[in-house]
């Protein structure tokens, strides 16, 4: 079984200290090691920003895509792989600003990958422009009179969109956040880990001391019900997504199973015989 040095490599971090994404990485390596995980059979597919270097000091599989494209990515490499366990890594600017319509779609496809996404309310790589979660009024170097725009709110939209698996954690909350982590990678489908993950260089509003006086722990509600998805867009309303915890969740069926004669085993895992008939069958498809 792996340990968590399994899960550890040698790189050094760029980072800057104090960082969420430290958090993070922290937390999402106990959770592999948790629900079992093998680097070998482990994926993870990561975005441009900064938590995009993520996978670097994970050792799995590690796929660094363009702008955007981390979802369908990490959804060519589950259907082409069913047996690998895959995690696609992002920020709030490749999720949800250039890669907002592969976000949209991969909830309703739900395939079966876990979508962690760090969330600063920021541009960190770039040096601090807006983000598409950074609030209105929020001053950058590019918008020095305060942001005009309306912040995206992914928790919503991901409910609202069709979502079986919605949580958000907080990187200075290890505990909670590794367990959702493990929970959403036990979850039969799409599961999205929306992550605040504070930039302590350029967005000095949204501090780890501000989330820690305002933030509603949903997992510590008795009454709270996470099946419904009114309910969960009721809360999120109420709390402008200020939450952390389990927000909602159904039973679902992925979209790798639901795909009329796809095999469930990769081709390389087959015999010689087998692989070519399957081979065959495709190309029998466009001539």
């Amino acid at each position: 079984m792996a340990t968590l040095q399994d899960f550890k490599t040698e790189e050094k971090s760029w980072w800057c200290p104090g960082c969420g994404d430290f958090g993070v990485l922290a937390a999402l390596q106990k959770a592999l090691v948790k629900v079992g995980a093998e680097p070998a059979t482990t994926a993870i597919i990561a975005g441009i920003g900064c938590s995009g270097k993520i996978g670097n000091y994970i050792n799995s599989y590690n796929i660094h895509v363009t702008h955007g494209r981390t979802l369908p990515a990490a959804l060519g490499v589950k259907l082409a792989n069913r047996t690998l366990r895959v995690l696609a890594v992002g920020g709030d600017g490749d999720a949800y600003a250039i890669g907002m319509g592969h976000f949209m779609h991969s909830l309703r496809r739900n395939a079966d990958i876990t979508y962690i996404v760090m969330d600063n309310h920021v541009y960190g790589l770039t040096k601090g422009q807006t983000s598409p979660t950074s609030e209105t009024g929020f001053h950058t170097k590019t918008s020095p009179q305060g942001s005009i725009e309306a912040p995206v709110h992914p928790l919503m939209l991901a409910v609202a969109g069709g979502a079986t698996f919605v949580a958000q954690g907080f990187s200075s909350w290890q505990p909670q956040l590794a367990d959702l982590i493990v929970r959403g990678m036990e979850h039969h489908g799409f599961s999205l880990i929306n992550v605040i993950s504070p930039c302590v260089t350029y967005n000095r509003v949204n501090s780890y001391d501000w989330y820690k006086k305002t933030l509603v722990n949903l997992d510590e509600d008795p009454t709270y019900d996470r099946s419904s998805r009114a309910r969960a867009l009721t809360r999120l309303e109420e709390t402008d997504e200020l939450v952390t915890g389990l927000i909602y969740q159904e039973a679902s069926t992925p979209y790798e199973e639901k795909i009329p004669g796809f095999l469930k085993t990769p081709l390389a895992h087959h015999d010689g015989h087998i692989a070519q008939e399957a081979w065959d069958a495709l190309l029998e498809q466009f001539e």
